[in-house]
């Protein structure tokens, strides 16, 4: 029946085919397949009898089922075939098809007609052939085999080297064909895939240059590699239309006459300037078409769509910009297969989409895939919802060399000319951990060859004294530059149940309860959702407080460790990581509002929010503490229109309120600026006891697929008579599904978290569930049934969807955020105050403590002393000091002779800021008073695999010695606009 249609497909192209030549076809391949587990001999051969194997529709995982029920090193490895038998019509004669692969996991071996076409085996990258020679066209049938092996110690046949990020802690493995496939067909002289491995060949290239944001123009590029596989010359034109969002063509134009002899390649570009474009931005997710066309006597035969956006990137002076605006990174490192249950990394594109964009809702701008390259699917989904990424090569945890090094600059190179066009794709990440100079170099110069107008940075994790790394920062201690961004890419490691609210709620968890971790504490990864939730704000503050316009050096921002629980490495009492801001399902955990609350601006909070920690929905007798988020200069706590009191803001955005007994009714928070005016509020009420289910689906924009892989998301709540959801309820839930659809299920705390189970609780009074269609169009119905409870029931359709069209092509971008504003992204708080000088008796040479370069560092028992560029009434002096993880260094700080502080370094895991009494002055001397203390403060954040990350410089300092890696000098920002002091001088 699929046989048919995808030739009945080809053969309605054909038709239209006689009028005038049409251009190149891609067509989904994803439907069909049929999957056995195991070793087949002789299934590369056409005339294998398959009949018995499992029919299934691409992207699909052979080892699905154990997505979140299996520990990721215990999940299933070996060899799986997949076989698909199709036709396609006699058109196909005398013009090109090729097969695209989005990636294979780990090895795939491909046989088309039992000609085998080739291996692809990093488990990463998109790769193709040309298949035109091995096609045979109707009547004859063509059977595809691809034998796939995820064999975690699978190694390179030539080489004999194994992957680095075939890794059992990050690297999630869903074997076999997880992405998704397309078939192309082309006249014989055509614009080239943008598809390296094995075709050599990069596609088009579009981008923007010559921007003027407020005037919204720029010069729009497009290039086009163009083979003639042909047997004679062929003179083409080269044009380009450009349409909007709404499908309006805003700009054509071309680049006149080529020629290209048979055999032979070469690149064909054209440029204009466009006015009134709407360039790509943060929440902001407009993309234009832009289409490249070969024309040869008044007929085009042969055209490419590529989707992308337009934005311009500025990556310097330590942050970076957008569209012209500056903003702090913030968003989360999210593991590359951003798995589901009972699924793992293969959803529709929509519920892609619907995950990202969560990420996004959250105030996240940019996500870290960790730590190789995203699928093409997500990719384009981070282009549709405005999220920046980073994108890897393929990395662990460490440079590499030889034949490891190669592999990982071809992934590179393939992943840069696959995604050049996605406006999202905001740098390259050349590895998890440093890299040296020469291969960073290396690294940049593949940048330069393929993507040298993308606006992207080529960078790594850590590089603080690179000269060549074009961004950096280490994976959790705060960085600061006034050169390249610094940015932290692992933060807040901890982990706990959205399950756990806290401990006066049903399961009545107590906070960081749980099994030991390697035979130690692991109280930080198993907590409940208040400690976790607070922790967050705690470990953002660090990076919030240095800030673009905190002064001249800055950090860039930080990335939280993960935004949804992940299969992966894990610390706490389950067999997967609870991180996530959300869950597996993602629902929210209270982090995610948080973070809300934090992240609402570019840089500075631009809309005020808050969020109470927690329900209203308790005992009678609980007395506990309430703790409210929020960017307000004071909160005010009500119950029942009573006010508990008023509270001043810790580690930025928390307010406490201590020892609050519980009565039943509304518990309100109200959020005040400093001028004293309301500017946000939020609240919670006490429930009614649990009535009734009920069922809503979290429906795509677009219709639900019958094609074997979209996938429905359904909600299940328990309520109060009021329909208000039950914060604190347990329930266990039955589910009965009937129609054309397959029970995948969710997940909860319980045996092999009820993964696969028709029956499974709510938690924290709601859960989810997925369902997937079959190839045959119907109503779906789904009844949900709990002891004691009114059950409730959904009901909705799949619809037959065209043979070959592809999922995803008609999703929407999402412009929920607006364009850039035109407004400053932040307000200065403090003016750094330029030092010209600095002297000490003893230790190294002192001008390391303000080089700008934390690789560096002064130490000493005697003294040191900073002459200030010019006469400064300094408030704040901000430093980083050697071992600050650990070390608390008891100092005096002088201003001219006079005493401004007297006592100790806090620890930190940065940089820490001394309140000074301000005196006007330009000669600070700085002294330590006696030994530093040495005393781990953050003993629950821990390293994975590398220990050599957790050095914070304490090796620098000698006993008795104050260690400075870099410091600064800080006056209030009001201090540039005050009149000038008593003596004349100038603030």
């Amino acid at each position: 029946m699929i046989q048919r249609c995808f030739a009945a497909a080809l053969i309605c192209v054909a038709s239209l085919a006689s009028a005038q030549p049409l251009p190149r076809e891609q067509l989904d391949f994803n439907a069909g397949w049929r999957l056995h587990v195991g070793e087949a001999a002789g299934a590369q051969e056409a005339k294998f009898d398959d009949s018995a194997w499992k029919p299934v529709t691409l992207p699909h995982a052979w080892n699905e089922d154990e997505a979140f029920k299996k520990d990721i090193k215990d999940l299933s490895t070996g060899i799986a075939w997949y076989r698909k038998s199709f036709t396609l019509p006699k058109t196909i004669v005398g013009r090109k098809v090729f097969i695209e692969f989005e990636g294979v996991r780990q090895a795939g071996e491909v046989w088309l007609n039992g000609k085998r076409l080739g291996l692809h085996e990093n488990g990463i990258t998109a790769f193709g052939f040309d298949i035109s020679d091995a096609v045979r066209p109707a009547p004859a049938v063509n059977v595809m085999a691809v034998r796939t092996d995820n064999d975690w110690a699978y190694r390179e046949q030539l080489s004999g080297a194994r992957f680095q990020w075939s890794d059992r802690n990050f690297n999630a493995n869903y074997g076999g064909l997880s992405k998704n496939l397309r078939l192309h067909i082309a006249d014989k002289v055509y614009q080239t895939l943008p598809l390296y491995a094995h075709l050599g060949s990069t596609g088009v290239y579009v981008y923007a240059k010559d921007f003027d944001i407020a005037g919204r123009s720029a010069t729009l590029h497009a290039e086009s590699e163009i083979r003639n596989e042909d047997a004679a010359a062929r003179t083409f034109v080269y044009k380009v239309s450009v349409q909007d969002a709404a499908g309006k063509t805003v700009a054509s134009f071309d680049g006149g006459r080529y020629t290209v002899a048979p055999r032979e390649s070469l690149t064909a570009k054209a440029s204009a300037r466009v006015s009134g474009l709407n360039f790509w931005s943060w929440g902001y997710g407009y993309l234009y078409t832009v289409t490249t066309s070969l024309e040869a006597e008044g007929r085009v035969f042969d055209a490419v769509a590529t989707r992308t956006g337009f934005r311009k990137t500025e990556f310097a002076h330590g942050m970076v910009k957008l569209n012209d605006r500056a903003l702090q990174m913030k968003g989360y490192a999210q593991r590359s297969s951003n798995e589901w249950p009972a699924v793992g990394m293969s959803v529709p594109p929509w519920l892609s989409d619907y995950s990202n964009g969560l990420m996004v809702e959250s105030g996240a701008n940019l996500v870290r895939w960790m730590h190789i390259t995203p699928w093409k699917q997500d990719v384009e989904s981070c282009d549709r919802v405005g999220l920046m990424q980073m994108l890897p090569a393929g990395d662990s945890e460490r440079d590499a060399q030889g034949r490891s090094w190669v592999a990982r600059t071809e992934v590179m190179r393939d992943a840069i000319i696959h995604f050049r066009n996605n406006p999202s794709v905001l740098v390259y990440e050349s590895g998890n951990n440093g890299i040296s100079e020469a291969h960073m170099a290396e690294m940049k110069a593949l940048r330069d060859r393929f993507d040298p107008h993308g606006g992207r940075a080529a960078g790594s994790r850590d590089m603080l004294g690179s000269r060549e790394a074009e961004y950096g920062g280490e994976m959790l201690y705060v960085n600061k530059s006034a050169r390249q961004p610094f940015w932290q890419t692992e933060y807040s490691r901890d982990e706990g149940l959205r399950k756990y609210w806290d401990e006066f709620s049903p399961p009545f968890h107590k906070d960081g309860e749980g099994p030991l971790y390697n035979g130690q504490d692991a109280s930080v990864y198993n907590r409940n959702q208040d400690s976790h939730a607070i922790e967050n704000v705690v470990r953002w503050y660090d990076f919030w407080r240095e800030r673009p316009g905190t002064g001249t050096r800055m950090n860039g921002g930080g990335l939280n460790i993960i935004f949804s629980d992940s299969n992966t490495h894990h610390r706490g009492a389950e067999n997967y990581r609870r991180s996530g801001e959300v869950d597996a399902m993602r629902i929210a955990k209270d982090g995610f509002y948080a973070h809300q609350v934090m992240w609402d601006g570019w840089v500075d909070v631009e809309r005020p929010r808050a969020h109470i920690i927690g329900h209203w929905s308790y005992a009678a007798g609980v007395r506990k503490n309430v703790t409210v988020v929020s960017s307000a200069a004071t909160v005010e706590l009500f119950l029942n229109g009573k006010s508990l009191g008023k509270a001043q803001p810790t580690n930025g955005f928390l307010f406490s309120f201590r020892d609050v007994a519980w009565q039943a009714g509304r518990l309100k928070a109200v959020g005040y600026d400093a001028q004293g005016r309301k500017i946000t509020e939020a609240q919670h009420e006490t429930v009614g006891q649990p009535v009734a289910l009920k069922l809503t689906r979290i429906a795509s924009p677009v219709a639900l697929r019958a094609d074997g892989a979209d996938m429905a998301l359904l909600e299940v709540e328990v309520v109060d008579a009021k329909g208000r959801r039950h914060p604190i309820a347990l329930n266990s839930v039955e589910f009965e599904l009937t129609g054309p659809a397959e029970w995948r299920g969710g997940i909860a705390q319980g045996p092999d978290n009820f993964i696969g189970a028709r029956t499974l609780p709510v938690e924290g009074g709601v859960n989810r569930v997925l369902v997937r269609t079959s190839t045959e169009a119907g109503r779906i119905t789904l009844t949900a049934k709990s002891a004691g409870l009114k059950s409730a029931q959904i009901a909705f359709d799949s619809v037959a969807v065209q043979p070959g069209s592809m999922a995803g092509a008609d999703l929407p971008g999402r412009l929920d955020r607006g364009p850039t504003p035109a407004t400053p992204a932040f307000k200065p708080t403090r003016i750094a105050v330029p030092v010209a000088g600095v002297t000490a008796t003893d230790g190294l040479d002192p001008r390391r403590a303000i080089d700008d370069d934390e690789t560096t560092a002064w130490s000493g028992k005697q003294p040191i002393s900073f002459e200030l560029a010019r006469p400064a009434r300094l408030t704040e002096v901000t430093m980083k000091t050697a071992g600050f993880r650990a070390r608390s260094y008891p100092v005096r700080i002088t201003v001219d002779g006079r005493e401004v502080f007297r006592g100790a370094t806090p620890r930190s895991l940065g940089y820490v800021t001394l309140t000074l009494q301000p005196i006007l002055g330009r000669k600070v001397m700085i002294e330590v008073l006696g030994g530093s203390e040495a005393r781990e403060a953050f003993a629950g954040i821990t390293e994975l695999v590398d220990q050599k990350n957790a050095t914070t410089g304490e090796q620098l300092v000698g006993k008795g010695e104050l260690g400075l890696i870099e410091i600064e000098f800080y006056e209030a920002a009001a201090a540039e606009l005050a009149a000038r002091d008593d003596k004349g001088n100038k603030p």
